[in-house]
C-alpha cells in the first residue's frame, strides 16, 4: 500500500526524491538541483500535506485552545494573560533555537534511514510526550515544562518536514505544492478546534487526541518518503563556530533571504497577537461566556479557514502560472492588515468573524505564496534545512514577542484590545513594504 501512496516511477533510488531516477550515492545525495529534475505527482503531494496538515495539528489546538483555558483554568482570567504570556513567549524562544538546529542536525544526518526520516520521528514521540506533561500539569511552572518540551521536539519534525519541499520539489512546481500546503494550517484549525470542542468535556483527551490522529498521517508519510541519504564522508563541518552560524545569515550576502525574513516576521507578529489572545479578546472585548468560547473559537477558525482554502489554492496556482511571487505577499500582507483593523474595531460576535473572513483571504494569499518564495532565496542549496530553520525564526520568534509586549500595549490602551489589535494591523502592513526589497525574484 505504502509503494501505491509514494509518486515516483519504478526504479527509483531508495535515498532519493520521489521520482529520481537511480543515481550513485555520490551523485543523488549531496547534490540540490538535481533532485528537482521530475516533477512530483499527487500521491506524493497528497501524502505530503496529509502529514503536514498533521504537523499543524499538534501545534494548533494547544496554541489556539487548550493552553490558554489550561492557563485560565489554574491562575483565572485576572491572571490568566500574564501567565500565558510566560508560557507561550518562553516555548516561542525554545522554538526559536529549536528549528534551525534541528533543521542543521538534518542536515548532516547520515542515517541509514535517510537526513529527514528520523527527525520526523524523534520530534513527533517527544513532543507529544511534551504534550502529555502540559495535560497533567498542576501548576505554571510544569505547564511551562511541558510546553517548552512540545515545542523543542515538534520544532524538530518541522523542521525536517518543511526541508522537504526543496528537497523533492522542482522550481516550477513549488507555487503549486506550496499554495496546496498552504491549505494544511486553516485545515488544521478547523480540525484541531473542532476535535477540542467534540472531547471538551474531557481535558487529557482536548490535549491528547490531535496528537493521535496527526501523529497516525506523520508516521505514515514518514515511512513512505523515499528520503535524501546522505554519505558521511559528504557531512558538513562540525565545530562550535558553526554551530553559531546555524542560527545566522549575513544579511549583505544574502540581502534578498534577509528581507524575505524581515518580511514574513511582521506577518507572522500580526498573526501571533491575534492567535495568542484571541480567547481572552472574546471573554473580555465581546463578553463571551466561558462556556462558549470553544464553539466560537471553532466558528470563527471555520470561516476564515473556508476563505484561507480558496484563497491559497488560486494563489498558489497564479503564481506559478505568471511567475511572480512578490506581489501575491505584498496583497497578501496589506489584506490581513486591513483585517485586524477590522477586528479592532468589532463589537459583536459578528463583526469578529467578518474580520476572520478578511484575514482569511489575506493568510491564504500569503501561505500560498511564501514557502514558494521562501525556497527560491535560499542562501545556500547544500543547507537547506538549516537555512530554513533561520527563517522559522521569523515564525517563531513573533509567538515570544507577542507576549511579551503585549500586557504594556493593553496597559497603555487601557486594556483595549483593540488597540492591540490595531497594532497587528501595522506589522501586517509594515510586512508587506518589506517584501517589495527582494530584488532577485519577481
Amino acid at each position: 500500500m505504502l509503494d501505491m501512496l509514494a509518486s515516483g516511477k519504478r526504479g527509483a533510488h531508495p535515498g532519493g526524491s520521489y521520482g529520481l531516477k537511480y543515481r550513485s550515492a555520490a551523485e543523488a545525495e549531496p547534490e540540490f538541483g538535481a533532485l528537482g529534475e521530475h516533477r512530483v505527482g499527487w500521491s506524493f503531494i497528497s501524502l505530503y500535506t496529509l502529514a503536514f496538515m498533521s504537523t499543524n495539528l499538534l501545534f494548533l489546538p494547544p496554541l489556539l485552545v487548550t493552553l490558554p483555558l489550561k492557563i485560565n483554568t489554574l491562575v483565572g482570567i485576572k491572571g490568566a494573560p500574564n501567565s500565558l504570556a510566560l508560557v507561550a513567549g518562553i516555548g516561542a524562544l525554545v522554538s526559536m533555537v529549536a528549528n534551525p538546529f534541528f533543521g542543521r542536525m538534518s542536515d548532516r544526518t547520515s542515517s541509514h534511514l535517510g537526513m529527514r526520516r528520523p527527525w520526523m520521528v524523534i520530534g513527533l514521540v517527544g513532543g507529544s510526550l511534551g504534550i502529555l506533561l502540559l495535560a497533567l500539569a498542576p501548576n505554571i511552572p510544569v505547564v511551562l515544562l511541558g510546553w517548552c518540551s512540545a515545542q523543542l521536539f515538534f520544532n524538530a519534525l518541522l523542521a525536517a518536514q518543511v526541508a522537504v519541499l526543496p528537497d523533492q520539489v522542482q522550481p516550477a512546481q513549488r507555487g503549486l505544492v506550496s499554495g496546496v500546503l498552504g491549505v494544511c494550517l486553516p485545515l488544521a484549525g478547523v480540525s484541531g478546534t473542532f476535535l477540542v470542542r467534540l472531547v471538551s468535556g474531557n481535558q487529557l483527551a482536548t490535549f491528547l487526541v490531535p496528537c493521535g490522529i496527526g501523529g497516525f498521517f506523520i508516521l505514515l508519510f514518514a515511512v513512505a518518503l523515499k528520503d535524501r541519504r546522505l554519505a558521511k564522508a559528504d557531512r558538513p563541518t562540525w565545530s562550535l563556530r558553526e554551530f553559531v552560524r546555524t542560527f545566522y545569515v549575513a544579511p549583505r550576502k544574502s540581502p534578498d533571504f534577509a528581507w524575505a525574513f524581515a518580511s514574513r516576521f511582521m506577518f507572522i507578529l500580526a498573526y501571533a497577537f491575534l492567535a495568542t489572545y484571541q480567547a481572552y479578546y472574546l471573554l473580555d472585548k465581546l463578553g463571551s461566556a466561558k462556556a462558549d468560547l470553544p464553539q466560537q473559537i471553532f466558528l470563527g477558525t471555520l470561516v476564515q479557514s473556508v476563505v484561507v482554502i480558496a484563497a491559497s489554492l488560486i494563489g498558489g496556482k497564479l503564481s506559478d502560472r505568471t511567475g511572480r511571487r512578490k506581489i501575491f505577499v505584498f496583497a497578501a500582507s496589506i489584506v490581513y492588515g486591513l483585517a485586524m483593523f477590522v477586528i479592532a474595531s468589532a463589537s459583536t460576535f459578528n463583526g469578529f468573524l467578518v474580520g476572520m473572513a478578511i484575514g482569511g483571504l489575506g493568510f491564504g494569499m500569503y501561505l500560498a505564496v511564501d514557502l514558494a518564495l521562501v525556497a527560491d532565496v535560499l542562501p545556500d542549496e547544500d543547507k537547506v534545512a538549516k537555512d530554513l530553520g533561520v527563517l522559522n525564526i521569523a515564525g517563531a520568534l513573533p509567538f515570544s514577542i507577542a507576549p511579551a509586549i503585549a500586557p504594556a500595549i493593553l496597559a497603555i490602551g487601557s486594556g483595549s484590545y483593540g488597540a492591540l489589535y490595531a497594532i497587528a494591523g501595522v506589522c501586517a502592513i509594515i510586512g508587506a513594504f518589506a517584501v517589495l526589497r527582494v530584488r532577485g525574484i519577481r
